[in-house]
């Protein structure tokens, strides 16, 4: 019979979407895991690298810097995944969320760092993107790459994709 890992009380969190809906399910997530005394890892590749952006221009190169003009910034300009009418729908959740007394995403993220979450980018989106380290909040861990992602997942009771 094959060996079974013990798992920890942690969790491992991808996220690669940089869309409104989907970084504020992902802080909810790890939040609320956090809360519970769960070890929270959350790995940002690509679009997720969002969430971690602070507003610093960014690229070497001209496809670099072009990418940095048309991302459109941090995580205050993340545009809900349906409805987005052209920033329109971000005015309209956030005024529906305040209307409701719930946290803005950026306050979710600052919790998140208060919690002790682990907020990690991928180095190889940060290499292609050509997003460097001075371009990300403070409070963001050193970048990671895929194995150190695995790792954390492989001995996480609860993995999530996002």
């Amino acid at each position: 019979m094959p060996e079974v890992m013990e798992r920890k009380k942690k969790m491992t969190l991808v996220v690669m979407s940089g869309d409104f809906d989907k970084l504020f399910g992902a802080f909810i997530i790890a939040t609320g895991g956090a809360a519970m005394g769960m070890e929270v890892t959350m790995f940002f590749t690509f679009w997720g690298l969002r969430a971690l952006r602070n507003t610093k221009p960014t690229g070497k190169t001209i496809f670099g810097r072009m990418l940095g003009m048309m991302y459109g910034g941090d995580i205050t300009k993340s545009n809900p995944s349906k409805f987005s009418f052209g920033g329109m729908g971000r005015w309209m959740f956030g005024k529906m969320m305040a209307s409701n007394n719930v946290a803005k995403l950026v306050e979710l993220r600052d919790l998140a760092i208060t919690l002790g979450v682990g907020l990690y980018p991928c180095q190889m989106s940060m290499d292609v993107m050509e997003f460097p380290a001075e371009s990300f909040i403070e409070g963001v861990k050193p970048a990671v790459g895929v194995g150190f992602m695995l790792a954390e997942a492989e001995e996480s009771a609860v993995q999530f994709f996002i």
